[in-house]
C-alpha cells in the first residue's frame, strides 16, 4: 500500500521532474494501484499461512490463504473457511487489518485518482471536474488522507461502542470479547467487508434493532464515499450547493434502499424458511437488513440460501449495481447506472441531451458509463457460464456467486466452499478485478481522451 501512496502523493503534487516512479504513477496510477493491491494480497496470503494463524494447529492451504486475503483487501466477505473456527485470534486479526487497508486504501486511492485525473486534463474538463467534485479536496492531498482516516475511525468508534456495550449487556459475553466482536463487526461493517464471527453471520441475531441497525448505518456511510460523506459534513445546513455527484449518489441510494426493502420484504415475507419465521417486526427489520446489504456488505441475518428464486435475481440487481464512487462499496456504482438509466430515458422522449439537476451530462461521461457496464456484465456471464458448465450447481446458485464475488459483496448460497479449486480461483480473480477493476478502468478511460481537429461524417446502422 505504502507503494501507491508514494506514487499518488508524488504524482499529485509535482508534474513535472521528480523520482522516475512517480512519473510512471502520474502516466498510468492504475497499475500502480493493482500493483500495491496485489501486493497487499500475496503478504496477507504469506501471515494467513503461519501455523499461527490457525486455530486448532497446523496451516493453512495455499488457496484458503490467498482466498481469505483476497477478499478481505478487497473487502468481499466471500469465504471457503469458517471466520470464527478456523482462524485463531491472529489470523482474525490479520484479516481485520487487511479489512481495514482495503476500504481505506480503496477510499483515498480512489479519491486521489480524482486529483491525477484532474490535473491530466484540458482546461475545459479540468473546470468541470473541479466544479463537480469540490468535495474531495482538489490540490489538497492532505485534506483527502485526513478525511479519509477521521471518518472512518469516527464512524467505526461510534459503532463499535454501541455493539460491545449491546454484546456485554445483553447476550454476556466477556468485556473483552465484546469489545473484539464490536471492533472487528463495525470495521467490517463500514468497509462494506461482510466478514462476521459468528459462524452463521448475523442470523442470530435478526430481531436485535441495537445489533443490526448500527450496522446498517456503517454499512450505508461506508457505501456512499468519502466525497460525498465529506460534502454533507461541510455543507449539511446548504444541500442547494451540493455538487451533481453528491446529489446523485444520495437520491440514487434512497430510490434503491427503499425499493429494495419493499421487495425482499414482500417476497420473503410469507417464506417460513427466512421472514416468514420472525414476528412482523423482526420480518420489517430483517427484510431491510438484507435490502441494504447488497450494497455490498456480506452480512445476513436469515439464511440467504434460503430465499426464493425471484428474491435472488433481485438481489442479483441490487448487488452488480452497489454503492457509491470512491467508497467502500462494490459494484458498477449508482452513479454509473443513474447515467445509463437518464441516458435511456433521454432517447425514449427524443431529447438531444442528458439532464441532470439542470446540467448536461458530456457525452465521455456517458461512454464511459456504458464501457464499464458492458465490460462488467461481460466478465459476469462468461464466469456464469463458465462455472455453469463445470459445477453441479443450479443457475441462480452460480449466478448469485459470481456477482457477490464481482461486485464485493460476500453475501453466499452457500456453495462456495464446495467449490472446486480452480472455479475457487475464478472467484478470486473476480472479487480482485471487481474492487479494482472499475475504478481503473474508468480513471484510465478519463486518462485517454484526446482531443481531435475533425470530426467525420457521420453515418446511421439500423438499430433495433
Amino acid at each position: 500500500m505504502a507503494v501507491i501512496f508514494d506514487g499518488l502523493l508524488a504524482s499529485s503534487e509535482s508534474q513535472g521532474g521528480g523520482p522516475r516512479r512517480s512519473r510512471r504513477a502520474l502516466r498510468n496510477p492504475g497499475r500502480t494501484l493493482v500493483a500495491g493491491f496485489a501486493g497487499g494480497v500475496l503478504v496477507g496470503a504469506a501471515l494467513l499461512m503461519l501455523p499461527v494463524a490457525r486455530a486448532g494447529g497446523g496451516s493453512a492451504g495455499p488457496l484458503e490463504a490467498l482466498f481469505t486475503a483476497t477478499s478481505a483487501l478487497c473487502v468481499t466477505g466471500l469465504a471457503v473457511v469458517d471466520t470464527p473456527t478456523f482462524w485463531s485470534p491472529f489470523g482474525q486479526a490479520v484479516i481485520l487489518v487487511l479489512i481495514q487497508a482495503g476500504g481505506f486504501g480503496i477510499m483515498t486511492l480512489a479519491s486521489l485518482l480524482g486529483l491525477v485525473i484532474t490535473r491530466r486534463l484540458g482546461l475545459g474538463s479540468r473546470m468541470v471536474a473541479a466544479a463537480e467534485t469540490k468535495s474531495v479536496g482538489l490540490g489538497d492531498v492532505r485534506t483527502v488522507l485526513l478525511g479519509v482516516a477521521r471518518v472512518s475511525f469516527a464512524v467505526e468508534a461510534v459503532v463499535a461502542l454501541v455493539l460491545t456495550v449491546r454484546f456485554a449487556t445483553t447476550y454476556g459475553h466477556p468485556v473483552g470479547r465484546s469489545l473484539w466482536l464490536g471492533v472487528f463487526h463495525s470495521v467490517s461493517a463500514f468497509n462494506n467487508a461482510g466478514f462476521a464471527l459468528f459462524s452463521d453471520s448475523l442470523v442470530g441475531f435478526a430481531t436485535d434493532p441495537w445489533v443490526c441497525v448500527p450496522v446498517m448505518l456503517a454499512v450505508v456511510v461506508g457505501g456512499l464515499g468519502f466525497p460525498v460523506v465529506l460534502e454533507i459534513l461541510r455543507q449539511h445546513r446548504r444541500p442547494r450547493r451540493w455538487s451533481i455527484h453528491t446529489k446523485l449518489t444520495l437520491v440514487m441510494t434512497g430510490i434503491l434502499l427503499v425499493g429494495g426493502s419493499v421487495f425482499i420484504t414482500g417476497a420473503e415475507w410469507a417464506n417460513p424458511h427466512t421472514l416468514g419465521a420472525l414476528d412482523p417486526a423482526g420480518r420489517v427489520l430483517a427484510g431491510v437488513f438484507q435490502a441494504v446489504m447488497p450494497r455490498t456488505a456480506g452480512f445476513n441475518s436469515v439464511d440467504t440460501g434460503a430465499l426464493n428464486t425471484g428474491t435472488l435475481l433481485g438481489t442479483d440487481v441490487l448487488m452488480f449495481i452497489g454503492g457509491g464512487s470512491a467508497g467502500t462499496a462494490g459494484g458498477i456504482k449508482v452513479g454509473t447506472f443513474a447515467v445509463l438509466l437518464l441516458a435511456i430515458v433521454a432517447e425514449l422522449r427524443g431529447d438531444p441531451d442528458v439532464d441532470l439537476f439542470d446540467r448536461r451530462l458530456m457525452a465521455g461521461t456517458i461512454r464511459q458509463a456504458l464501457a464499464v457496464a458492458l465490460l462488467s456484465v461481460a466478465a459476469v456471464v462468461v464466469s456464469t457460464v463458465a462455472l455453469s458448465m463445470t459445477s453441479p450447481y443450479s443457475l441462480d446458485e452460480v449466478l448469485f456467486e459470481v456477482v457477490s464475488a464481482f461486485a464485493t459483496v460476500g453475501l453466499s448460497t452457500g456453495i462456495t466452499a464446495d467449490l472446486a479449486a480452480g472455479h475457487q480461483i475464478v472467484l478470486v480473480v473476480l472479487m480482485f478485478a471487481g474492487r479494482l477493476g472499475p475504478v481503473t478502468l474508468a480513471s484510465a478511460l478519463v486518462l485517454r481522451e484526446r482531443g481531435r481537429f475533425f470530426r467525420r461524417p457521420e453515418g446511421r446502422p439500423l438499430i433495433g
